[in-house]
């Protein structure tokens, strides 16, 4: 199947409305008319009572049904039906990845966003978008932390009641919420509401758009480093007060490469503080904080809840054991091994994505000693950093330098090409 410069597509996707056949402009509407297969869920499907052609119904997994539309597009006209823009949070990118670009022409409406602000008279150029509409909804409030203007697409699972208790849990109340009900239809309601009526609210309809304004008008943005001080992690004990410092924290996590999207591990977490800047550094990945000590588990959880960072796993356990069946890192942070260096950088390596890298800080000779070895043995160099920090204190009238601890920082990368297929194309 070849398309013919001008030539009309073999597939027209078309954005339709909540209120059907009235949505629709008059080149959309004839792209119907013309159509001999007619493709879209049920609700789309059932604006179209009149269409007599041959329906396919998009229903639980899609590879199938948008097979046999590329099928039928060698021979039919095909139209596709979705709601609103196809090419925004749609259908849109996996038709013409199925049936090619070239052979598909797109047909859009308004998308819920826009007939959501143009219903609240709230200017959309600086609105975070966001989607939980058939996706995890874990890391949402992360998203939420450097936007002032949000609108989310959502599902019958993570509405917006449940979007609002999540967000009051990790402390993220500052908001006014505009519940978007079936708009352009019928049945279209608009509500403001705080997010403790809104976490209380049992009556939303399934198709509905959250938009989500800030109260606070003096909020700024965080910095895109975060360097928190350590009073600003719980740490209850002498023994857990050993927080990683934040300008060892923030040279740890600056030597890890974190993208927006990592996933990262966090092995001895303590009281958390480096996974919790990891997960700041990576709203849109997820982070594991693995800590076998029943207070420290505790104290993430803590800790994870008051910064409002829900992209945060804390697993209770011992490692190397408890990295077994986790999502494999782009990133691993290794702070603390309980006497298991070498296995834990030996399973953390293994369990890398290609290109990703491994830091181990070391404190002890014993762990810099065992830490190098176990790094050595995998065939890296390791790049190594001795970080000596003093920070000023008062003494009287005068002001003189405290020393913290020395810790060697050890970092190592991944091949990002297997090194066997190296050595076979040379």
């Amino acid at each position: 199947m070849s398309a013919q410069p001008g030539a009309r597509r073999a597939v027209t996707v078309i954005g339709v409305g909540d209120d059907g056949c009235a949505s629709l402009t008059s080149r959309a509407a004839n792209a119907v008319a013309r159509a001999q297969v007619l493709v879209g869920g049920e609700r789309h499907l059932a604006f179209f009572p009149q269409f007599t052609g041959e329906r396919v119904l998009l229903k639980g997994g899609l590879d199938g049904a948008l097979a046999r539309v590329a099928s039928l597009a060698d021979e039919h006209s095909v139209c596709v039906l979705a709601s609103g823009d196809p090419l925004f949070f749609g259908i849109g990118a996996r038709v013409a990845a199925a049936v090619g670009a070239e052979h598909v022409e797109f047909l859009p409406a308004p998308t819920a966003v826009q007939w959501a602000c143009a219903r609240t008279g709230l200017a959309w150029d600086d609105v975070e978008v966001l989607s939980v509409h058939g996706r995890p909804i874990e890391g949402f409030v992360a998203r939420l932390r450097s936007a002032r203007k949000v609108a989310v697409l959502t599902d019958g699972e993570h509405g917006a009641a449940r979007l609002a208790a999540r967000m009051i849990e990790h402390g993220e109340a500052s908001w006014d919420a505009i519940v978007c009900e079936r708009l352009a239809g019928p049945g279209e309601r608009v509500r403001r509401l705080t997010l403790p009526e809104l976490a209380a609210l049992r009556d939303v309809d399934s198709l509905h758009v959250l938009l989500l304004v800030r109260t606070d008008e003096a909020w700024r943005a965080p910095p895109v480093i975060p360097y928190l001080p350590e009073e600003d992690f719980a740490k209850r004990t002498p023994k857990l007060g050993l927080i990683t410092k934040r300008e060892v924290r923030a040279l740890s996590l600056a030597t890890l490469r974190i993208r927006p999207d990592a996933i990262v591990w966090d092995i001895g977490a303590g009281s958390g503080s480096v996974a919790i800047e990891a997960a700041m550094l990576a709203p849109r990945g997820r982070v594991f904080a693995i800590e076998i000590d029943p207070e420290g588990i505790a104290l993430c959880h803590e800790n994870v809840r008051a910064h409002g960072v829900d992209n945060v796993r804390v697993i209770a356990g011992r490692a190397p054991e408890a990295l077994a069946g986790l999502d494999a890192p782009d990133a691993v942070f290794v702070g603390g091994s309980k006497g298991s260096m070498s296995s834990i950088v030996e399973e953390a390596f293994a369990a890398l994505r290609p290109g990703g890298r491994l830091v181990v800080n070391a404190i002890t000779l014993e762990n810099v000693a065992e830490a190098h070895a176990a790094m050595k043995s995998l065939g890296a160099e390791p790049e190594i950093t001795l970080v000596q920090i003093s920070r000023g204190a008062p003494l009287a009238r005068y002001q003189r330098y405290e020393a913290l601890n020395p810790i060697h920082v050890f970092a190592i990368d991944k091949p990002a090409t297997p090194r066997a297929a190296t050595e076979a194309a040379s």
